[in-house]
């Protein structure tokens, strides 16, 4: 990722991965669950992980896929390098790049995943359609499920003032309209893990 056309923080807004609150820790466990299934479900033999952030699912996707190479992508920023110098899988490495202009080539790898990113993009097509190249078989995606997100942020009185939108969050897809999204992509379906949405997109292979 670039600052360019990215709108909110570099990396995760707050520390969800770390949180003690029970709900959060329910809720984020059964969302990363659902997304280990669905990655194990699709054998990839190699996985880019766009906008990995600090690397946190990227790491738990090399432990899970091994010994399938994973690589994380995401801004060049000071704080997210020292953050991957402390991820550890043999299998696992990452680079600074862009989501709109991914320095690889066409179908370079098996499967490609984006996971809670495309909320902040000023321009989520261009993204998705960079993705689609250089995915050989298959994306795995996901995004917050509207209203249920801005709902239960309003329930537990965060971000009163915006609604319950999460700052940066510049698009707003639920379910349905996600699915018709990715659709443009090739053969899609999508289930709602609330507060998200998660969907793979079979685009070759």
């Amino acid at each position: 990722m670039t600052d360019s056309d990215f709108v909110g923080p570099i990396g995760n807004a707050s520390p969800k991965y770390e949180s003690s609150n029970p709900v959060v820790r329910r809720l984020l466990d059964r969302f990363l669950r659902r997304v280990d299934e669905a990655a194990t479900r699709l054998e990839p033999t190699s996985v880019l992980d766009v906008g990995c952030g600090e690397g946190v699912v990227t790491e738990r996707l090399a432990h899970l896929l091994a010994p399938t190479k994973v690589l994380g992508v995401d801004a060049d920023q000071q704080h997210l390098r020292e953050e991957w110098r402390t991820r550890g899988a043999a299998n696992l490495s990452f680079e600074t790049g862009s989501a709109y202009d991914l320095p690889f080539s066409d179908g370079s790898f098996d499967v490609v995943c984006c996971i809670e990113v495309l909320e902040h993009l000023e321009r989520p097509r261009d993204a998705l359609a960079e993705m689609r190249r250089v995915a050989g078989r298959a994306l795995l995606l996901s995004v917050p499920n509207e209203p249920g997100w801005r709902i239960s942020h309003m329930a537990a009185g965060r971000n009163i003032r915006e609604l319950g939108n999460t700052p940066g969050h510049v698009n707003h897809w639920s379910k349905r309209s996600f699915l018709s999204l990715v659709s443009e992509l090739g053969t899609a379906r999508a289930e709602a893990v609330f507060p998200w949405t998660l969907a793979v997109v079979q685009v070759g292979g």
